[in-house]
């Protein structure tokens, strides 16, 4: 048995050591906004963060979140209020939004990193996030709005 904090919360699961974290996100504890997309960790339709870290949850071992925090698409903001949620809606990002929840991730780690990223650094960050239905355009302005947004946010602290 692992126990895994997934979200803020504890679980046990009972999953072998090299049992990819998407499938004990998915199967196992029936978590299903993490998507599977190519299985080998190309497109970035399962990122999650494992101790704050954008992961590719189809290739990584279950072993490795072991004393970790895993944060999902789930845990970002339940009531879909994050700024990076927001502007997702705001923008009209998703079309199909199957990498949806995979992007969303992605660009949260960008965003802690880099408070107010260029168009080069949202496109080298996201490089890895494919979307299939081509909504980059959408997926960069969002990320701005959100960063504008956390910005003001931390000004009125």
């Amino acid at each position: 048995m692992l126990e895994l904090n997934i979200n803020n919360e504890i679980h046990q699961v009972d999953a072998p050591d090299n049992m990819p974290i998407l499938w004990v996100l998915r199967d196992l504890l029936n978590k299903k906004g993490t998507k599977f997309g190519c299985g080998i960790g190309q497109c970035g339709a399962c990122t999650v963060h494992i101790n704050g870290q954008a992961m590719r949850a189809c290739i990584t071992p279950v072993v490795v979140a072991k004393n970790a925090k895993i944060t999902t698409i789930e845990g970002v903001d339940e009531k879909g209020q994050h700024p990076i949620q927001i502007a997702w809606k705001e923008n009209n990002v998703p079309q199909c939004g199957y990498c949806q929840s995979g992007q969303i991730m992605s660009a949260l780690t960008l965003l802690e990193t880099n408070k107010n990223p260029s168009d080069d650094d949202i496109n080298n960050h996201m490089s890895g996030n494919i979307c299939r239905c081509g909504t980059y355009p959408r997926i960069k302005q969002a990320i701005k709005q959100a960063a504008a947004v956390l910005a003001n946010n931390e000004g009125d602290k």
